[in-house]
């Protein structure tokens, strides 16, 4: 059997291959809500072999979302839908998961496609956005207002009261997004961070907002399911987040029980200079991997779009779970063509099988 297709398991829960589909925004939903669409973009990824299936950055307050269109898990109203679609990936062999976010100062856009635009308050559907502090992500965005004591209590309690809806709807995984300039991620960055209060400064200080996030979801989320949680491992600029920052943070996340860490890279502004091309962002990953060991599961994300690379990652030791994203939009079903390359038996549905 090939390294990729091994199963792994997390505490209760067994991945039946080390595949996971990359939280990817579709900005397809209407006030929060899931539909059809999303039952069967989803859906055709977990009848299409990943061995986890993970939901799009699902919005924890509806202030918190990145577009208008961004799935939501704010009120109890989103969880019936959320629960026909965790229930049919489950139904299908694959882990169901959803990313928990809130888009802090990168919030209030209107997006499809490759097409989007940032809104004011003002705007029709547009909102006002919060950060840790008063810095627009860029010229055209808004200024987003700095956070209040109060305001950090409340987007800390909304993170544990949509993981109660989570675990309601049924999901087996979920993932708390840190990264790519979002609201977290915003405390973590010195360039986006400039408080000077017990949520400023050291990087101890910008980690706290994430840690207490991480206490107050442990209350509510049991101990035998899995977290994870998606880092940018580096700004791409020097005077920001680095790699030496990420591994000292990964260290912390085991010393707070997570179990998985989903290491992607930049977003924290929009002049960083990244070289881009196939596993790019591996190297950041591995590097975790190296410091930390066996002590956390190590994801690694960005261009990885065939079933040997993806194998010579996990067969090298840099990761133990490859998240895809745009290969899987390309082909639904990449997990069974990857077992067929790979000379493995393939994570097919019944009804599919005389094709394989």
């Amino acid at each position: 059997m090939s390294k990729l297709f091994s199963p792994l398991t997390v505490k209760s829960v067994t991945f039946r291959n080390r595949i996971v589909t990359s939280p990817m925004c579709m900005y397809m939903a209407n006030d929060g809500f899931a539909n059809d669409w999303h039952l069967v973009h989803y859906g055709s990824r977990a009848m299409g072999g990943a061995g986890s299936v993970m939901l799009e950055a699902t919005a924890v307050h509806s202030d918190g979302r990145i577009g208008v269109g961004d799935l939501g898990i704010w009120k109890d109203d989103h969880i019936e839908m959320l629960t026909k679609i965790a229930s049919f990936i489950e139904k299908s062999g694959s882990v169901p998961a959803i990313q928990l976010a809130h888009a802090g100062r990168k919030g209030s856009t209107w997006a499809s496609g490759r097409d989007s635009h940032p809104l004011m308050p003002h705007d029709e559907n547009g909102w006002e956005v919060i950060a840790p502090s008063a810095i627009a992500f860029s010229p055209n965005m808004q200024i987003p207002r700095e956070m209040s004591s109060d305001d950090i209590t409340s987007v800390q309690q909304a993170f544990a009261d949509a993981t109660k809806r989570a675990l309601t709807a049924g999901f087996k995984l979920i993932e708390i997004h840190s990264a790519h300039g979002y609201l977290i991620n915003e405390f973590l960055s010195p360039i986006s961070n400039k408080r000077t209060d017990q949520y400023g400064g050291n990087r101890e200080n910008r980690s706290r907002f994430l840690f207490e996030i991480i206490d107050k979801i442990k209350e509510v989320w049991p101990a035998n399911l899995p977290i994870a949680v998606r880092i940018s491992a580096t700004d791409w600029m020097d005077e920001g987040w680095t790699i030496e920052d990420s591994k000292w943070l990964s260290k912390k996340l085991s010393q707070f029980e997570i179990d998985i860490v989903d290491v992607s890279t930049g977003g924290t502004v929009p002049k960083a200079k990244i070289t881009v091309g196939p596993g790019y962002q591996l190297p950041f990953a591995s590097a975790i991997k190296r410091e930390i060991k066996d002590n956390l599961i190590v994801g690694t994300v960005g261009l990885i779009t065939n079933a040997h690379q993806a194998e010579t990652i996990l067969t090298n030791g840099d990761a133990d779970l490859i998240f895809i994203g745009r290969e899987f939009l390309r082909n639904p079903y990449f997990a069974l063509a990857a077992a067929g390359e790979l000379r493995s038996q393939p994570p097919t549905p019944k009804p599919y099988e005389l094709a394989f």
